[in-house]
């Protein structure tokens, strides 16, 4: 199924029915972006993906449930090393009942950016805060230089230190857990995953998020994600709930067989 979706798209692309939207979105001319009161632009605002990257990284054909989509890896695939490809083909196979996210485990860092919700960015002069719809997550990327903690530490989301170039906020993120994945299809990592991500204005409207990802345990060479992401423009815009382990935990009332009803 997999392999014949994305010989599908291959074939669309070769006749030009599919065009690649690897590239960064377009800036508006002479787009200067608004500023906080510390002189550095103004990113707040709530902000969604519109793509299928939670599904997977990679081009990939529609299944049920399951939207097909283009490739938001610079160069199309990720690059892993030879004997960590065949526990990503395993993870794929075994996706419904081993993607940490599906057990409603916090996604990590980059997926939660292009799960299907929205968030909002919160901006003070010594961090930059991110307010998750899903799992109601909160995370807070320090600056001013302020360095991560000695480690190693085991973290869902990972610590996150925040730099300005430019217009462009940085933020290094490292000391995560094994835990999560990149996406629905199985991308995995290690420990020694480290993610630098970049958050640009393209417009009042959308941001520029990039984020490479290093891991000598399980790639060849350092890779990047891209894609915009999109301000909500509902005038009454706000996160709402999706509270995962209820609503798993609803599902298993709703089932017989679950484990709760039964005694070990």
């Amino acid at each position: 199924m997999r392999r014949s979706s994305a010989r599908w798209l291959v074939r669309l692309a070769a006749i030009g029915f599919v065009v690649p939207i690897s590239g960064s979105p377009q800036t508006e001319p002479s787009f200067v972006p608004p500023r906080t009161p510390d002189g550095h632009p103004d990113l707040q605002g709530i902000w969604q993906v519109v793509n299928t990257a939670a599904w997977d990284l990679e081009a990939h054909g529609a299944s049920l449930g399951i939207p097909a989509g283009l490739s938001v890896v610079e160069g199309g695939t990720i690059p892993y090393l030879p004997g960590a490809r065949a526990r990503r083909e395993t993870n794929f196979e075994h996706r419904a009942e081993l993607d940490p996210e599906a057990k409603c485990y916090v996604p990590g860092v980059p997926r939660i950016t292009y799960m299907p919700y929205p968030f909002r960015i919160i901006q003070q002069a010594d961090k930059v805060s991110f307010a998750y719809e899903y799992l109601r997550t909160i995370r807070y990327v320090y600056m001013n230089g302020n360095p991560h903690p000695p480690g190693p530490i085991e973290w869902w989301m990972g610590d996150s230190r925040g730099r300005w170039d430019g217009d462009t906020l940085v933020v290094d993120v490292i000391h995560f857990n094994d835990q999560t994945w990149f996406d629905r299809a199985g991308n995995y990592h290690s420990e020694a995953l480290h993610v630098v991500e970049r958050y640009t204005p393209m417009s009042p409207d959308h941001l520029l998020y990039e984020a490479t990802i290093e891991d000598p345990d399980v790639f060849s060479r350092a890779w990047t994600i891209r894609m915009p992401l999109y301000r909500r423009q509902e005038a009454d815009a706000e996160l709402l709930e999706y509270q995962c382990p209820a609503y798993l935990l609803d599902q298993e009332w709703d089932n017989p067989d679950s484990p709760i009803f039964h005694e070990e």
